[in-house]
């Protein structure tokens, strides 16, 4: 059984994705990363960088109970774990490039960018077009190695797919104020249509939406959301 953490943020949906692509059994614990939940003994316990996704694996190797923390290491461990979605053995130099890429670069300055537009003060132009730019960077080199391609990584759908699916599903923040944000980038929109309309990805968002989780962004939000802001100088 995976025990899975969750808010409904990019990283999440990726194991979520991974999930329901695969059948695995599991148990949905909601973290709401805006009350602060992430914060508390008991979940640091499971992710000491107090961040979701995280996993338990109550079954884990040698039937012991084992955690699994960061988006990227639980789809490693997961697809090591099932045997499934890890593409051919020559494709695994190839695989592991392109996770990397992901959790190194489209992933954060994805995140970024939407910080420095939907969350931080205004006033901070250098910063909004840094991160943004760097994005749509990593999209650009996304879309051209997809050209003429179905897949990130060889002939198969793997977790690279999932991995990058969970981030591009969010370009229209990523790109504010773009009516299309895919369109200039037309082998990645391609991309992006065929894995959104899978099966197992309606299942995921359906995953996502099962709790209620706090929607207003007030002074606790902020807090729980980034409390170096508000840490003491030291």
């Amino acid at each position: 059984m995976i025990r899975f953490y969750f808010h409904p943020t990019p990283n999440p949906a990726k194991v979520a994705l991974f999930l329901e692509e695969t059948g695995l059994a599991c148990e949905t614990v909601p973290v709401d990363t805006s009350k602060g939940e992430q914060h508390t003994a008991a979940f640091r316990a499971v992710n000491p960088n107090g961040k979701v996704p995280a996993i338990i694996d109550t079954e884990g190797p040698s039937g012991r109970e084992v955690r699994v923390f960061d988006s990227t290491a639980i789809l490693l461990y997961l697809g090591e774990k099932t045997g499934q979605l890890m593409g051919l053995p020559a494709d695994r130099p190839e695989l592991l490039s392109w996770l990397m890429f992901i959790a190194s670069g489209l992933g954060p300055f994805s995140g970024q960018s939407v910080h420095f537009q939907h969350a931080a003060p205004p006033g901070l132009d250098y910063a909004v077009t840094r991160y943004r730019r760097e994005a749509e960077r990593h999209y650009q080199v996304l879309d051209q190695h997809l050209q003429g391609r179905d897949f990130i990584v060889g002939d198969q759908y793997t977790i690279a797919d999932i991995s990058a699916w969970g981030w591009i599903d969010r370009a229209a923040r990523v790109r504010k104020g773009e009516a299309e944000p895919l369109a200039p980038f037309p082998a990645l929109q391609r991309w992006f249509a065929a894995v959104d309309a899978r099966p197992a990805t309606a299942r995921a968002r359906a995953m996502l939406k099962s709790h209620a989780f706090k929607s207003v962004n007030d002074d606790e939000t902020k807090r729980a959301l980034f409390p170096t802001n508000y840490a003491p100088i030291v």
